[in-house]
């Protein structure tokens, strides 16, 4: 989930107390980093069945469809009832992932496939482990349990096409992206021009 930036500076204070338990800045920013990940991940995973020339990629692209569109109904179920405001439509930066994808065809697809959602996916891995270990929100701890294991299983199933620079991966998750702050996924909308959040697919 690369392009997802935190849109805070103070991460563990507390911007609301609810029923079931406190929430974070960090938990807010989580519960939006994961509707993030499934407005582009989702497409591309439709796209790997459509475009892959390896089974391998075909698989791995079937594990992206299920596992997003259920992290994606578990989001949209607990955004309103913690009130998060959650993104409709992929950054700039997951666009460009969208796009770069597109353009690409047979084993150029398939390659770019793996490593681009390998680099993602090894990215928010830290962050959802922080996220479980630290919040005292139980639907957010909820979330990252069903998160921590999607993304366990979408890196083994990329790192199991045979095409992951396993080099080229690490420097990419290790090094900030080159790009300006508004390119990457913002911060959910104020509430008062809060839209419908159906999902894209």
């Amino acid at each position: 989930m690369l392009g997802v930036n935190t849109v805070s500076s103070a991460p563990t204070r507390v911007i609301a107390n609810t029923q079931w338990g406190p929430l974070t800045e960090a938990d807010r920013d989580f519960v939006v980093k994961v509707r993030a990940a499934g407005l582009w991940e989702y497409p591309v995973g439709q796209m790997g069945l459509k475009k892959g020339a390896s089974p391998a990629v075909i698989t791995a692209s079937k594990h992206l469809i299920d596992g997003h569109a259920a992290l994606d109904a578990s989001c949209r179920k607990i955004a309103p009832m913690l009130n998060i405001t959650i993104p409709n439509q992929p950054s700039p930066q997951q666009q460009g992932f969208i796009n770069t994808l597109n353009g690409d065809s047979g084993k150029q697809f398939d390659t770019d496939f793996a490593n681009i959602l390998r680099v993602t996916h090894g990215s928010i891995f830290n962050t959802i482990a922080k996220i479980r270990s630290t919040t005292e929100n139980t639907l957010v701890r909820i979330l990252a349990n069903q998160a921590n294991a999607t993304v366990l299983d979408h890196i083994t199933v990329m790192e199991e096409t045979g095409l992951v620079n396993f080099s080229q991966v690490l420097f990419q998750e290790t090094t900030p992206p080159k790009l300006p702050a508004t390119d990457l996924t913002p911060p959910p909308r104020p509430p008062a021009s809060r839209r419908s959040c159906s999902p894209r697919r």
